[in-house]
Parts: structure tokens; C-alpha cells; sequence
């Protein structure tokens, strides 16, 4: 080393023509790493008495790692600066036992600071890659970031009910006709307080979060489980007088000779002492009542057409009236029955009060 002052310079490195001539045709080979030939170049320079600060302004490298350089050279020569150091990796094998410790956090635990797991805070818990716990998760199905809702029904005939609801959608009576049927209820005429900015490239459908309530509706409808057409009507309210006007209007469309199968929840409005009255006369009789048990309301297949008008109409409408909303049901209702379809409804009984039974014995263990 010469010192100047404050100042300390390296001694320039000693080098061999042979190693000059193999440095200086690294620098021109065009295969060569550019990191490799930056290195070569400072070796060439430090051969020179060229500063290690001028060094590293001339080859664009900071100070440390000229100086490493020249330390990798001076202890293995040429090939301290062309080959790499492998790191050394300690790598964890997805054993039987680490899989199965993986499966256990996942299902039995939780993290003390959410509510479930995900990849990365699992693996920095157990110390394993996150590609291996995802791995694992995939090959059992697990997906701690969804929940599902469910809701257990305590109707004492829940058995009985099912059994007649899905024998109907399954093995439809002779000469009968069957009607799912439902209201939704308080339709709201809904209008932004701005208007809807239109979709365009780069940018979703916008509209305000606020609105304008323009008055409600309820919409009465029979679905059809053979070809799926609908027999539908608004009505202002939700009362046993609608319903009875809505019964009324099933009479008039249905044909005569044709007995009618109607599936219902359990609302009051279906089961109203006026509802009664109006079934007791004798050419009225070809009316039958089937009730779902209580919330279950996933058995009548009309919760499924309204969800359908829900989200390709009525969700993101917008309606200055309730007449507006109205003709809007209407229509979109002709355009179902010009191409209607049916809902394929294939589990059976059996299959449905066993998922039923096997929930309500994990719910009781949960507890």
C-alpha cells in the first residue's frame, strides 16, 4: 500500500502476460457476462496502479465492489472473478410428516392476529416455503380465504316436505301443471343522483354510491319447472288480498282441465284464513299447496329466476318511477318466455337429507 497523507492507495496487481492476453479476451468476447467482463476490466486496471476510486468511476462499479474483486482475484486468480459462488441453500423436503403439519396448522389453528391462514403467514410460521404450503393446499382443496354460508332448518316435517317438494320436481304428476311460487318483495325504483358514466376501454361502468328512492313494487311469480316460462305480475303490496288477485290470475292462464301444483314457503300471506276462503269452492279444488320447510327457501326454484332478474336487470337499473321499474320487469319478463329455460333439478331426497344430516353433525361438533 503508498500513503499519501490521508490518502491510501493499492499497490497495483502483478500479473502474468498469460493472464493479461486471457483477461483482455474476455473483455472483447462477446459471450462474456457483462458483471465478468466489469470484473476483468478492474484486474487490467489494477494491473495499470490505476486508484480503486478511478477504477470504479471508469467500470461504473461502487468501491466495495472493486475492492472485493480484487480480493476474489488475489486468493483463487482468474477464476475467483468468472465462476460464481454457489450459494448454499438449506431446502426443506415436503415429507409425510411436514405435509401432514401443514394440513393440521391449516385445519386446527388459527393465527393469533386473523381470522385464517393464508400462504405466506403459514409458511413463515412453520419455516417452509410458500410454494409448498399453496402446493399442499392444492392438493387437498383447501381455500382458508372463502366462507360459505348455511343456515340449518328446524321444521319438525323437514323429512316430509322435502320428500313431496323434490318428488314433485323429479316425477311431476299426470294432467297437472307445477308452479313454483314467490314474491319479491319491495322492489326499489332506484335513480342516481348523477348520471351513469358509460363503460369504456380501461374503465368500468361508473356510477354514484347515493340514490334516489322513487317508491317500491313487489313482483308475484309462478315458474314453470317443465319449460321454465313464468307467469308474473307487480303488485303494490305484500298481502293475502295480492296474493289472492295473483291466484286469480294463474286460474285465468293455466288450462281448466289441468290440476295445479303450487310450491310455496312458509310465508302468513300463503296460509291466510282469506287464501282458504277463496280455495273452498269445488271448481277451485285443483289448486294444491306444497310448502318448503322453514328457511329453505333454496328448494323453490323461484329464488333462482329472481335472482337472474336481480342481477341482469334490476341491480344496476336505474328508474325515475315505479311505472319506469314496472315496464322494465315486463319486458324483460316477455324476453325470458320468448326463449325460456327450465332448471334441471337432479338431486334426490335421499341425497339431499343426508348433506343435511352429515352438516348438522358438524355443526354439532363445532360447538
Amino acid at each position: 500500500m503508498i500513503r499519501w497523507g490521508m490518502f491510501t492507495r493499492a499497490a497495483a496487481l502483478d500479473l502474468d502476460q498469460a493472464q493479461i492476453r486471457r483477461l483482455e479476451s474476455l473483455v472483447r468476447a462477446g459471450g462474456t457476462p457483462q458483471k465478468t467482463a466489469r470484473k476483468c476490466q478492474v484486474i487490467l486496471l489494477a494491473s495499470q496502479g490505476v486508484s480503486n476510486h478511478s477504477i470504479a468511476q471508469q467500470t461504473g462499479l461502487s468501491r466495495p465492489t472493486v475492492l472485493a474483486t480484487r480480493t476474489a482475484f488475489s486468493r483463487r486468480g482468474i477464476d475467483g472473478i468468472t465462476r460464481s459462488k454457489k450459494r448454499k441453500r438449506s431446502r426443506r423436503v415436503l415429507t409425510p410428516e411436514l405435509e401432514q403439519k401443514i394440513l393440521d396448522t391449516t385445519l386446527k389453528t388459527r393465527p393469533a392476529n386473523a381470522t385464517h391462514w393464508s400462504v405466506r403467514v403459514l409458511a413463515e410460521k412453520l419455516r417452509v416455503s410458500r410454494m409448498m404450503v399453496q402446493r399442499v393446499w392444492q392438493r387437498f382443496d383447501i381455500q382458508p380465504h372463502r366462507v360459505e354460508k348455511f343456515k340449518i332448518s328446524n321444521d319438525p316435517k323437514f323429512e316430509d316436505k322435502v320428500r313431496d317438494v323434490v318428488g314433485l320436481y323429479l316425477d311431476p304428476p299426470d294432467r297437472a301443471l307445477v308452479l313454483c311460487v314467490d314474491e319479491k318483495s319491495r322492489i326499489q325504483a332506484l335513480d342516481r343522483t348523477a348520471p351513469i358514466l358509460p363503460l369504456r376501454p380501461g374503465l368500468p361502468e361508473r356510477q354514484t354510491h347515493d340514490y334516489k328512492r322513487n317508491g317500491t313494487t313487489t313482483l308475484f311469480a309462478a315458474f314453470n319447472i317443465l319449460n321454465g316460462k313464468v307467469i308474473g305480475s307487480c303488485l303494490p303490496r305484500h298481502r293475502g288480498k295480492e296474493f289472492i288477485r295473483f291466484l286469480n290470475q294463474l286460474e285465468k292462464q293455466v288450462a281448466p282441465d289441468l290440476d295445479v301444483h303450487l310450491i310455496l314457503d312458509n310465508y302468513s300471506t300463503h296460509k291466510s284464513e282469506a287464501v282458504r276462503r277463496r280455495l273452498k269452492p269445488r271448481k277451485r279444488r285443483r289448486f294444491h299447496f306444497h310448502f318448503t320447510p322453514t328457511s329453505s327457501s333454496w328448494l323453490n326454484q323461484a329464488e333462482r329466476w329472481f335472482g337472474l332478474i336481480t342481477d341482469k336487470m334490476i341491480r344496476r337499473g336505474a328508474f325515475h318511477s315505479v311505472e319506469e321499474l314496472e315496464r322494465a320487469i315486463y319486458a324483460w319478463l316477455a324476453s325470458w318466455n320468448e326463449t325460456p329455460k327450465a332448471f334441471i333439478w337432479k338431486a334426490s331426497a335421499d341425497v339431499i337429507l343426508d348433506k343435511v344430516r352429515r352438516c348438522k353433525e358438524l355443526a354439532g361438533t363445532a360447538q
